[in-house]
């Protein structure tokens, strides 16, 4: 706990330091945003936004440290630049830093009165902006105490309701708002279990106070609505630690624009590089890199990019390689966030590396002795080459899309989840376009012995669920929330959700001679499960159609899906795919793809994904690609400018092996082979075609259970349990003591010491031990009792090292 703590301090200090240095810095002239102001309407607001500017013109927010005054009383200003009508009136307001001033006008009108009171658009946002109505308060299934609102306001009728009429009419009293229940609970005048969200002074209680005392009106269609909302500055590049005020601006149906900063929710992508508070003030991070900062307000989003350069800039930067076009794209970011690249990993880091991230597989002690004799200059490719043509390849990248794809033997049956599983690996044998693939599984038909792709859909067994895991698997985009209500940070509402469920209700399973079928018939109507209104099939981000197309409608989804100019399809798989061999995606989490997570590197993830769809969707072509760059070569190794880095791929980033992949590496290591219930003996890890043979080590290592389409099942993180287990395991031990193992095999082969601790260097991690590690383990054995059981000393404690449990 102390690290965090120290961390925390280090950075209030270092903010607090900027801060000082910004009040006595040396602006040329400071800029204050509106430069004039109309306020209309009871309690209306807006946010100044001050910046200064250098002679260089760099802006720096100077909003919470300039002083504000104002020689009236027909508004209030706050210290952080709100203001906010009281009577109505002209005058002026006098923004002042340093030696600097700015006059802005201010008018006010209609203060005595709300323009509109209209239970959407206004009690809904003060509901939301408090959390009232989220899943941890009264939105949640049950509701909290009796009182139950929809989750994030998506049901307004149902929570007039739940407000006005439940609780024998409680809960609000027009003839005297202010004893109402509801405000007495959010405002503290009786014991509420969240706290005092709202307290009596401020301007959302005026609000629900004089909704209560007009009768509760819940407004007409007439009444204007939210159609758009924008932030402001919408793109910044900060100093480490440097902030930002934000505006939020919301565009009515009327033409109105109202400052709505303070119900806006505010939501930062990445807490390293920019973390903002409840009333949109973002601070930068102390790592470099970009981030998002997302805004939402009544169902509208907006987006701050946020880019957080180094503070020390690199004067001459160093030439760096570049071996393909990915290099390029990488190091022009690099650059603009003077940060220098680690320079190229070794033969050795090389070999274990690609062997791991390829095929899941150790490299045996002659595989890395033949690869590092070698003096080819391009036996990097070569072996690149031979890895993607193994058997391995084939099964490793077949379990991994079985996690996505729901190869589950619990709800499909031994045989039809074999079926399952051969179909998706003989997919990679056949190095079948991705494309093709996709589309294959897609539009499934007929007798599941002879379409066995079709067995994806009785997997995933509902039309909801199959349209939130093909949007979520093949396109990165989780819509899954939007059954319920409109995504929080997000455009797609129920419409979106319900149009892509469109495409999968025509779906029936039906017994035959040839065994069960998969067919499509009829025409089902999909309803809006809140207005009734008739939801015809369509793709996300496409308008909806009169009607559903006739046949089968998956064939139109294929066809969209599937296309050289869908705009998430190629992206998600190369996406997916820079993930696993470089540790995080370019947009992260990989299955999270949204306006409010863009992409770290968006040039790369575009460059990558044309490149792909040029090769005609061929895996293998952007494997290579990607293992080609000298980005994926890079070494592990930190140096001063990019130690804090571990976004934008200046050095390799340690990973712990999966699950499969580390108990078949342990195995490989002492040359016993695990025995799993139920499947042939000899069987690796990364064979398992079913996620429900039961091995302790795999579910202590976070193998997945395949209940969903989440990339996140799988535990990437190391646990206690994890290392406990790799100390103490009895089952490990047995292995390395084996009379038929390898450690025993190496004793007899090798009677030299030096040579038999050389092998198990070789064998563990594909190099030759250093000259310190040598004298070590060769003193132990010399000193030890046993020979033998020096020699599985030396092994227990190399595979216990973070060299072995890890991929670097």
């Amino acid at each position: 706990m102390r690290r965090p703590r120290l961390s925390f301090v280090a950075s209030l200090l270092f903010t607090f330091a900027l801060s000082f240095c910004a009040i006595g810095g040396d602006y040329s002239r400071i800029a204050v945003t509106p430069a004039s102001l109309a306020l209309d309407g009871k309690d209306s607001s807006m946010q100044l936004l001050v910046t200064g500017y250098d002679s260089d013109e760099n802006p720096t927010d100077l909003t919470h440290l300039a002083q504000y005054s104002l020689d009236s009383e027909i508004a209030s200003v706050s210290p952080t630049g709100v203001i906010r009508s009281r009577q109505d009136g002209a005058s002026v307001i006098t923004v002042m830093f340093a030696e600097h001033q700015v006059i802005v006008p201010v008018t006010t009108s209609h203060t005595h009165a709300r323009i509109t009171l209209n239970f959407e658009n206004d009690i809904i946002p003060i509901l939301s902006r408090y959390r009232c109505n989220t899943s941890g308060c009264h939105g949640k299934a049950e509701g909290q105490n009796g009182f139950k609102l929809s989750v994030f306001g998506f049901d307004p009728i149902a929570d007039y309701q739940a407000i006005a009429m439940e609780g024998r009419g409680r809960r609000v009293f027009p003839g005297s708002p202010q004893a109402s229940l509801l405000l007495r609970k959010m405002s503290g005048g009786i014991p509420h279990g969240g706290g005092i969200p709202i307290p009596p002074d401020r301007p959302e209680y005026r609000t629900i106070r004089d909704w209560i005392s007009q009768g509760l009106p819940v407004g007409t269609k007439d009444d204007a609505t939210i159609v758009s909302l924008e932030l402001t500055p919408r793109q910044r590049s900060f100093k480490i630690g440097e902030t930002q005020q934000l505006r939020a601006m919301a565009t009515l149906s009327d033409g109105r624009r109202l400052d709505v900063t303070e119900l806006t929710q505010f939501q930062t992508n990445s807490p390293n590089q920019a973390v903002v508070d409840a009333l949109g003030h973002v601070t930068a991070g102390q790592s470099p890199g970009t981030a998002a900062v997302m805004a939402t307000y009544m169902g509208q989003v907006d987006v701050l990019q946020v880019f957080v350069p180094r503070g020390e800039e690199v004067e001459s930067y160093p030439p760096s390689k570049r071996s393909n076009f990915i290099d390029g794209h990488v190091l022009d970011n690099l650059k603009k966030l003077n940060i220098i690249p680690s320079g190229d990993c070794d033969d050795e880091q090389f070999v274990r590396r690609v062997y791991i991230d390829t095929i899941g597989t150790l490299p045996t002690a002659d595989e890395a002795r033949t690869f590092l004799a070698s003096k080819n200059t391009d036996k990097r490719e070569q072996l690149i080459d031979q890895l993607l043509v193994r058997e391995e390849f084939n099964t490793y990248w077949a379990l991994k899309w079985s996690d996505l794809l729901r190869v589950d033997r619990l709800a499909l049956g031994h045989e039809n989840a074999y079926l399952y599983y051969n179909w998706i690996r003989e997919s990679f044998q056949q190095n079948k376009p991705l494309n093709q693939f996709a589309r294959e599984l897609l539009v499934a038909e007929g007798p599941l012995r002879e379409s066995p792709a079709g067995l994806f859909y009785k997997a995933v067994p509902t039309a909801n669920k199959r349209a939130s895991t093909v949007s979520q698997v093949f396109l990165g985009i989780r819509i899954e929330c939007a059954e319920c209500h409109h995504h929080p940070y997000d455009r797609w509402g129920q419409k979106d959700y319900f149009g892509m469920q469109a495409f999968f209700t025509q779906l029936q399973y039906k017994p035959s001679r040839a065994g069960e079928m998969l067919l499509t018939s009829g025409s089902p109507v999909t309803k809006h499960p809140r207005t009734g209104e008739v939801i015809n099939a369509y793709a996300l981000g496409t308008g909806m159609p009169e009607q559903s197309p006739e046949g089968d409608r998956r064939q139109i989804l294929a066809d969209w899906m599937t296309a050289t100019n869908n705009p998430w399809f190629a992206s998600n798989v190369a996406n997916r795919t820079w993930a696993h061999f470089m540790g995080r995606g370019i947009v992260e989490p990989v299955d999270d793809v949204r306006l409010t997570n863009p992409p770290t590197n968006p040039a790369l993830l575009d460059a990558l994904s044309q490149h792909f769809k040029n090769e005609g969707f061929d895996y293998r072509r952007l494997v290579k690609t990607i293992l080609m760059s000298a980005s994926y070569q890079r070494s592990p190794d930190i140096n001063r400018t990019n130690e804090r880095d571990e976004q934008n791929y200046s050095r390799y980033l340690f990973k712990q092996l999966e699950a499969e992949v580390m108990l078949d590496a342990i195995s490989q290591v002492t040359g016993r082979s695990e025995k799993f219930e139920g499947v042939p003996a000899g069987s690796r890890a990364i064979e398992l075609w079913d996620s429900s043979v039961p091995n302790y080590f795999l579910k202590v290592f976070g193998r997945p259970v395949r209940a969903t389409a989440c990339e996140c099942e799988r535990v990437s993180e190391p646990t206690i349990s994890q290392v406990l287990h790799v100390l103490n395991s009895p089952a490990i031990q047995k292995k390395l003591s084996h009379q038929d193992g390898r450690i025993r095999a190496i004793a007899a082969e090798f009677t030299d010491n030096k040579k038999a601790v050389e092998e198990i260097y070789l064998t563990c991690f594909a190099r030759y031990p250093a000259k310190d590690e040598m004298t070590a383990a060769v003193e132990y054995l010399e000193q030890a009792e046993d020979r033998q059981t020096g020699l599985e000393d030396v092994a227990w404690s190399v595979m216990n090292s973070l060299e072995f449990l890890f991929n670097h």
